[in-house]
């Protein structure tokens, strides 16, 4: 039989079969008048890849030409694995097929590694332990750092660029998106994705890189990341759970830097987006502590819609959370600097009281008006403390504040 010829596995089971079954015959001692085919019923249990992949393989066997495709080749993989088609049974196996594919194929490009890694998680244990779930982080990682690689000294002969001395195909000419694999790794599961970031991480990669990958695939598994930019439920995915959807936030956060980020996608609103998501699936101290620092990076960046965060505990009695606004406001006070900072402000300052600048253009000016204007939106809260209020009032610097009109107006408010 051709499957016993390439397969160790059945032709030790069917050789099995066939020795128990003389023995039967021998001693029932009955002849047959009429000689009837033999056959044998096997049973395989955990088959990795299901009947779709025992199909291929044993078309394999019978010299059917099989088609190897980043989606297939894990499973017939383990497949292969499984029933032992090694080189022992027939030169050119499918072990060896599968393997030169993997290895001339597939971990040379990120969206045919992405493919077979996520093909890979209906085949755990089996694919972790032929190393084939590694080999793909490791590829991925690998060719999304070749993005960074742009100058000369790391090309080849033919101009093309060489990431650890393999040819990535890709060449400087090219004009080619530094974010075009982040949609490509939002295909992936959270725990595969989770060691893709580490791997990317390990390699030095970017971090403004990672942390657009980390801001796209938020915004496909995480509904409702701002009021205003909801995520259209024909085009995301959402995770089942609240569990995986807290550890999915809390994933993210914590591969995101602390400090202010030019990406462009790690916006302001975006930010508050996911600080009200974690507020919301109470997501652990450290999430949303990272959160709030974060935000205060960037806070000259807000606006106030984006302050006014909703107060989600019932041990809050005011409308929208100001203790979390407090705490932003001193994490962006702390990282303003000290007397150099403020010595600065001051002529910011008097430049813009003496031309009439926009007190905007200075961080901690902008954040001056902004909070203004967030004082005058809360003063209206019957239930806000006027100690709260004048610590709100009073935490901003001087400079911050060219005039004071909207202070004023703000203190008329909460005091009517």
């Amino acid at each position: 039989f051709p499957l016993m010829s390439r397969s160790g596995k059945l032709h030790r089971m069917i050789t099995e079969q066939e020795i128990s079954t003389h023995r039967e015959g021998e001693e029932e001692e009955e002849e047959e008048e009429e000689e009837e085919e033999e056959c044998y019923l096997l049973n395989l249990p955990g088959f990795p890849g299901g009947s779709e992949a025992f199909e291929i393989a044993a078309k394999f066997c019978y010299g059917v030409k099989v088609e190897l495709t980043p989606l297939n080749v894990a499973p017939l993989r383990c497949a292969a694995e499984y029933l032992e088609m090694t080189e022992e049974h027939g030169d050119g196996n499918l072990i060896a097929r599968t393997e030169a594919f993997l290895n001339q194929s597939v971990l040379r490009s990120l969206k045919d590694a992405v493919k077979t890694l996520s093909s890979c998680e209906r085949l755990l244990p089996t694919a972790e332990d032929l190393g084939i779930v590694e080999r793909c982080i490791d590829a991925i990682a690998m060719n999304a750092g070749a993005d960074q690689l742009a100058s000369g000294d790391l090309a080849s002969p033919n101009g093309s660029i060489l990431w650890n001395g393999i040819d990535t195909g890709l060449r400087h000419r090219d004009q080619v998106r530094p974010d075009w694999w982040y949609d490509e790794l939002a295909v992936l599961g959270l725990p595969f994705y989770k060691r893709v970031v580490s791997a990317m991480e390990a390699r030095d990669l970017n971090p403004e890189s990672i942390e657009g990958s980390l801001v796209c695939y938020a915004k496909k598994f995480i509904p409702g990341l701002s009021r205003r930019n909801r995520v259209s439920s024909s085009h995301s995915a959402s995770v089942a759970t609240e569990d995986e959807q807290r550890e999915l936030l809390e994933t993210v956060v914590s591969h995101m830097p602390v400090r202010k980020s030019s990406n462009p996608t790690t916006t302001a609103r975006l930010l508050f987006g996911l600080l009200r998501t974690a507020n919301i699936l109470s997501a652990s101290d450290s999430c949303r502590t990272t959160l709030e620092r974060k935000i205060a990076a960037q806070l000259d960046q807000a606006t106030l819609d984006d302050l006014l965060l909703p107060s989600y505990s019932y041990l809050i009695e005011t409308l929208y959370d100001i203790d979390c606004v407090e705490r932003i406001l001193e994490y962006f006070l702390e990282g303003c600097g000290g007397a150099d900072a403020e010595e600065e402000g001051e002529e910011d300052e008097e430049e813009a009281r003496r031309y009439g600048n926009s007190p905007g253009m200075n961080p901690v000016m902008a954040v001056g008006k902004l909070m203004d204007g967030y004082l005058a939106e809360i003063a209206s809260d019957g239930n806000l403390k006027p100690e709260k209020f004048y610590n709100l009032a009073v935490a901003l610097p001087d400079h911050a504040r060219v005039y004071d009109d909207g202070l004023y107006r703000a203190i008329d408010v909460y005091l009517k």
